[in-house]
């Protein structure tokens, strides 16, 4: 018996957000709204996303001794997730500056801050963790040093799941460890490198998959995610919504997609349950304020 569905080990950032008509291009400047400051980092995002469905979720990673920092810590805890493993010092808590313009697209430039202070040894520290939790959920916006320590004390019988954002080589430990590998259309062109020889998304997904993970899942956007597996690809469409603000929407996808592999389902099941959780939450601003809960979902 787990004590967790799921355990996410990744980033805690502030999201200063401006909205803008449009984005600048090299030395132009244009004015924007109001800033508005709000809890983010992909791994806080995934484990509010998850725990708002229901999930029992526990976050390591690291925020500042700082205002942002207490912002995060209050909205984990709100939304039910555990934060025993969330550290606190170290550097500032990192930031996230994020531009959305009309159409609901966004640009994001991240300061890591205390995110760079997630080393390995936080890792080793937090062996009962990893023991206690079903699935293991990481992104790339901590030392891929610590990405490579969380794949070396994955428990037996335990899932690991890794959204490579923001991409970057991956060493062949990692992506052997992956079930899933999930990427949007950017992260799989700068994975696959001199190997993306195809527009074609059927194609980046198996020759991701011949790099070595188990499985492989592609998020397209408006056009839906494509599962790869030993058994073949398949594509699973999307929801058709009005979409509004795009700012964490992959998160709340991966979220959703781990808790759900965790709980059974197959991927390509899985897939099509996340599916419908990003269209939810792109019909909200912000990151997570945006994320439903299990019956928005149901309702959508």
């Amino acid at each position: 018996m787990y004590d967790y569905d799921l355990l996410v080990v990744g980033s805690a950032n502030a999201d200063l957000v401006i909205g803008v008509e449009r984005r600048p291009g090299a030395g132009e400047t244009v004015l924007g709204s109001d800033l508005a400051v709000h809890p983010g980092g992909k791994g806080a995002n995934q484990a509010v996303a998850a725990a708002r469905l229901g999930a029992r979720t526990v976050l390591l990673a690291r925020v500042g001794d700082d205002a942002n920092g207490r912002l995060l810590l209050d909205s984990q805890r709100a939304a039910g997730v555990d934060t025993v493993g969330v550290l606190v010092g170290g550097a500032p808590t990192g930031v996230a500056l994020i531009t959305v313009d009309p159409s609901g697209d966004n640009s994001i430039v991240v300061s890591p801050g205390a995110n760079g202070k997630l080393f390995p040894v936080d890792v080793q520290a937090a062996g009962c963790l990893f023991q206690a939790a079903r699935v293991v959920s990481v992104q790339l916006e901590i030392p891929l040093e610590t990405v490579v320590e969380v794949v070396r004390s994955l428990a037996d019988g335990s899932r690991f799941v890794l959204n490579p954002s923001p991409p970057r080589p991956l060493p062949a430990e990692v992506l052997a460890a992956c079930d899933p590998l999930i990427v949007n259309e950017h992260e799989a062109k700068v994975i696959l490198g001199d190997a993306c020889v195809s527009e074609r998304p059927e194609d980046w997904a198996r020759i991701l998959l011949a790099k070595g993970p188990r499985s492989v899942v592609v998020t397209l956007g408006a056009e839906g995610a494509l599962v790869a597996s030993k058994d073949g690809v398949t594509r699973v469409p999307s929801v058709k919504v009005d979409a509004v603000d795009t700012t964490g929407a992959g998160d709340a996808f991966t979220a959703a997609l781990a808790w759900k592999l965790g709980a059974g389902l197959s991927l390509a099941e899985a897939a099509a349950y996340a599916a419908r959780v990003g269209a939810v939450a792109v019909t909200k601003k912000g990151a997570q304020d945006s994320f439903p809960t299990a019956d928005e979902v149901a309702a959508l």
